[in-house]
């Protein structure tokens, strides 16, 4: 199983990014799917993550601007962030809780980071 992240870049403050994560491989299911951000010297910590379902969690420092979404028939997940701040600057990593076949047990995989960087 492979998460492949992409859509990261420079951006002024006040700019929109649109991140995207693809799973592949031999997947069952992915629930929940997430993305993660690690600034400099900074612990990892939750950005947002949604079930398949649809239900969705977000970090308090991101909620009004950033959405995310996943299509669940391309194992992928979104993550548009608009009115991004500098403090949003940091390497963003999706992951995804995958069950491999119905009855094995579930195992988080992570995709590579993707930078984005807000200059102010």
């Amino acid at each position: 199983v492979q998460l492949q992240a992409s859509g990261g870049g420079l951006v002024q403050a006040g700019g929109s990014l649109r991140l995207s994560c693809a799973a592949s491989g031999s997947i069952f299911s992915i629930n929940p799917m997430g993305w993660y951000r690690q600034a400099p010297g900074k612990q990892r910590e939750l950005v947002a993550h949604i079930t398949s379902g649809g239900r969705t969690n977000y970090a308090d420092s991101v909620k009004g601007r950033f959405t995310i979404s996943r299509d669940n028939a391309k194992n992928t997940v979104y993550l548009q962030m608009n009115s991004l701040k500098p403090e949003d600057t940091a390497a963003y990593y999706c992951q995804g809780s995958v069950r491999r076949t119905m009855h094995s047990p579930e195992y988080d995989y992570w995709g590579q980071g993707t930078q984005v960087t807000v200059s102010s």
